[in-house]
């Protein structure tokens, strides 16, 4: 018995979709992955951030209802917020004073990735920013 041409191509042509279709498929997975991951990253940061931020404000809140100077309130504010960020040795972050008697906290955090790590890109950074107001309302 001789085999057709027909089903000879039909099985190459197969293996060619099938070729092309499974780095397609990880390729997919992996940003599923890695992208959930990244977005983890991104509330981690944030949550920390929001957390300092409120920590800066309730350490200024006596001084501020005291009638302490802004400047003073707003220092003692730093220092709260910066107490909050080094208990989190995986979060990098900065607390910085606006002008308008704000407290600005911006935070990072890097994770490693687990399937884009096979194009080349070993982690994704997650950021986070919360702003408070130093004044009495």
């Amino acid at each position: 018995m001789r085999r057709s041409i027909d089903s000879d191509q039909r099985g190459f042509s197969v293996s060619v979709l099938v070729c092309l279709l499974i780095p397609i498929f990880l390729l997919t997975i992996g940003l599923a992955v890695d992208g959930a991951a990244k977005a983890a990253a991104d509330r981690r940061a944030e949550a920390v951030a929001a957390q300092a931020a409120r920590a800066g404000l309730d350490a200024a809140a006596p001084a501020l209802v005291s009638g302490t100077p802004a400047a003073t309130a707003s220092q003692i504010a730093v220092v709260g917020a910066e107490r909050i960020l080094a208990s989190y040795p995986e979060i990098e972050g900065t607390v910085a004073l606006g002008d308008d008697l704000t407290l600005d906290v911006t935070t990072s955090t890097t994770v490693p990735t687990t399937f884009l790590t096979l194009a080349g890109i070993d982690q994704l950074t997650g950021h986070g920013s919360a702003t408070v107001e130093l004044r009495m309302r």
